[in-house]
């Protein structure tokens, strides 16, 4: 196992050596930059990006907490074409992808289920009471996107349930100006189906922006399709999204939010291999927001925000019975918020209420209602001084499981005016999905017994983000009670949903990166490398006393390495390459390396991407192969 290990990181750092082996040459003067001009992951000023809590914002160095933050910049460097992919490349996330183009994927945090990981945009959490398998669902692209926000641990606090071990928040951009942004994209592994035709990929995108003193819009619609890369996988993907703020004074702003997805592919191995070879699913979602920020006066601003969310569910186990073995469900989701910070010379006070109503109808679930209500309160200290510190709790009442208190804490001091030290504690909850309590096949039996996921979770570290250089590294501890694991007696039995395990997992993480302007006369002006480590130690005590096949237990991941490196050429080319390697306590490790080439004028962009340039064959997800190697062509224009 450790040599496997060793061999998978040695595979990185070799394709690394390769590629910066060319500018080692250089010695000239080099010049500090803004991380926004170098850098894999590094992309602007880290310590300057604020992190948007619902009620509290702030720096990231003025938080207490293992935040990771992916740039606009980094985004537009990768390989990545869909949000699942550029997530792939930070340490300590999980993510399990069924399929390219954002086709379908879970997302774990530092070794727990898809069930347990909160995905906002804008704030607004994605939440998805049927099944997790549908969190990733989102009506934005990744050219609609700003930075996302990564934060790691049980955050109940912070953003209610289901923040069992962390939170992914998806800010999306507002463009500078107004204009249109054109894009399209081509590529193929070139491969030949059993039609002898080659599996290949296209997508395209526009973006239109009115930018006013007082207002920004921007609609977007985009779409990606390809005849899959192996039997039964083709997918279309199609996603139109509108957003605008509009300020009626300079105390108060109202944002909009409209977006709309629609994802069909072939199902082939998704979730009952090898029976659904012929499996399709198209899962459709509508989500809206409208939010005001609205400043009573210099010490009370007043947050309020009401979101709809609806989606369809159309799986068919053998698509060309579509009336035979069909799943069809229709979800609703109403959220109401009220948030409100207080700014007194004792420091901010944060409070808040929350209500969500969720329904599905279900020609396999039935039909179910569930309210959830939910009180913050939280208070941070004002401070110039080294030393910070938050406190809070989240009071949270479920019409199925009644009144639970989740406090938590953070503190850190500033070593230097860089170097901070940080400790935290947090506490969370994950109800269980209706697919957990009442899905019924003959591979699946629900369990309408179970009650929610408890967590508590520590952890401790210290951090750089300002200069060339940056790190920051941490030690955690998870307790996972009433964990949620599919388990059963024997081979033949069906899985079952039950509270059966204690979940305890120890782990560390490790990230440093190095931006930089190299000399302006020569060939290579600017460079960033990143390296990323995360160790998990994961420990499950059977709660029964009965020996049970469990599924989760096979799947948590062991070691995860990421490494990543720019170079910028004569101004306008770049080079990028990123790798990972993973391995899992009962998988085959595998190693992955992506690469970018990229022409970047004033009003246009062309670039070429080579993804598993190794061809190597792994899974991220059950029993579904990822595609090999695949080449890209692709540019953008703005009008």
């Amino acid at each position: 196992m450790k040599l496997a290990i060793y061999q998978g990181i040695y595979r990185i750092c070799f394709f690394l050596l390769l590629l910066l082996t060319n500018i080692a040459v250089i010695q000239g003067q080099q010049l500090t930059a803004p991380a926004d001009t170098a850098g894999a992951t590094t992309t602007h000023h880290l310590e300057e990006v604020v992190v948007r809590e619902n009620r509290f914002s702030a720096p990231l160095k003025a938080l207490n907490r293992n935040i990771t933050i992916i740039g606009r910049k980094e985004i537009e460097a990768t390989a990545a074409t869909s949000i699942n992919e550029m997530l792939s490349h930070v340490p300590g996330l999980d993510v399990r992808q069924r399929g390219p183009g954002g086709m379908q994927a879970d997302i774990g945090i530092d070794g727990g289920t898809f069930d347990q990981t909160l995905v906002l945009l804008n704030g607004i959490k994605i939440t998805d009471p049927q099944t997790g398998h549908n969190i990733m669902n989102l009506p934005v692209a990744l050219s609609d996107i700003d930075h996302i926000e990564v934060l790691r641990g049980a955050a109940a606090r912070i953003y209610g349930i289901n923040a069992l071990n962390g939170a992914i928040n998806i800010i999306t951009r507002k463009l500078p100006q107004s204009g249109v942004n054109i894009s399209a994209a081509g590529g193929s592994s070139f491969r030949k189906n059993e039609k002898e035709q080659l599996y290949n990929s296209y997508s395209a995108g526009a973006t239109a922006g009115l930018v006013k003193p007082n207002s920004n819009q921007a609609l977007s619609v985009s779409g990606q399709a390809g005849n899959g890369y192996r039997y039964n996988t083709a997918y279309e993907n199609y996603k139109a999204f509108y957003q605008a703020s509009f300020d009626t004074d300079t105390a108060q702003q109202w944002n909009v939010l409209a977006g709309y997805v629609s994802n069909q592919y072939g199902a082939n191995g998704f979730y009952a291999a090898p029976g659904d070879k012929e499996a399709e699913e198209k899962v459709q979602t509508l989500l809206t927001a409208v939010s005001m920020s609205s400043r009573v006066n210099q010490h009370w601003t007043i947050l309020p925000r009401i979101s709809y969310r609806y989606t369809k569910d159309d799986y068919r186990y053998i698509r060309q019975t579509p009336d035979k073995s069909r799943n069809l469900h229709n979800t609703h989701i109403v959220d109401a918020e009220l948030n409100n910070t207080f700014d007194t010379r004792i420091g901010y006070f944060g409070a808040g209420l929350e209500a969500r109503f969720e329904h599905i109808g279900s020609s396999n679930l039935g039909n179910h209602e569930r309210v959830n209500l939910g009180i913050y309160g939280e208070y941070r200290l004002k401070t110039t001084g080294p030393f910070s510190f938050t406190l809070g709790s989240y009071l949270n009442y479920n019409s199925f499981y009644g009144w639970q208190l989740f406090p938590g804490a953070d503190v850190g001091y500033n070593i230097l005016p860089n170097l901070k030290a940080f400790a935290n504690v947090g506490t969370a909850q994950r109800l269980p999905t209706y697919t957990d309590l009442y899905y019924k096949s003959p591979s699946i039996l629900g369990n309408d017994k179970l009650e929610p996921e408890k967590a508590t979770y520590m952890e401790a570290g210290i951090r750089k983000f300002s200069g060339k250089y940056s790190f920051s590294t941490s030690v955690f501890y998870r307790q996972i009670s009433r964990f949620i694991d599919y388990v059963k007696d024997s081979v033949p039995q069906p899985w079952q949903p039950q509270n059966f395990q204690r979940a305890d997992t120890k782990g560390f993480t490790l990230s440093a990166g190095y931006n930089t302007l190299l000399s302006e006369q020569g060939v290579f002006n600017r460079l960033g490398i990143n390296v990323g480590y995360n160790y998990l130690s994961p420990d499950f005590k059977n709660n029964t006393g009965l020996n049970k096949i469990s599924r989760y237990v096979l799947e948590s991941l062991r070691h995860q390495f990421n490494a990543g490196a720019q170079v910028g050429i004569w101004q306008h080319f770049n080079v990028s390459a990123a790798a990972r390697y993973c391995m899992r306590i009962n998988y085959k490790d595998y190693t992955v390396v992506d690469a970018r080439v990229s022409y970047k004028h004033h009003r246009f962009q062309v670039y070429a991407d080579a993804t598993n340039i190794l061809d190597v064959t792994y899974i991220e997800a059950g029993a579904v192969p990822m595609p090999g190697r695949w080449m890209t062509l692709g540019g953008t224009i703005s009008l």
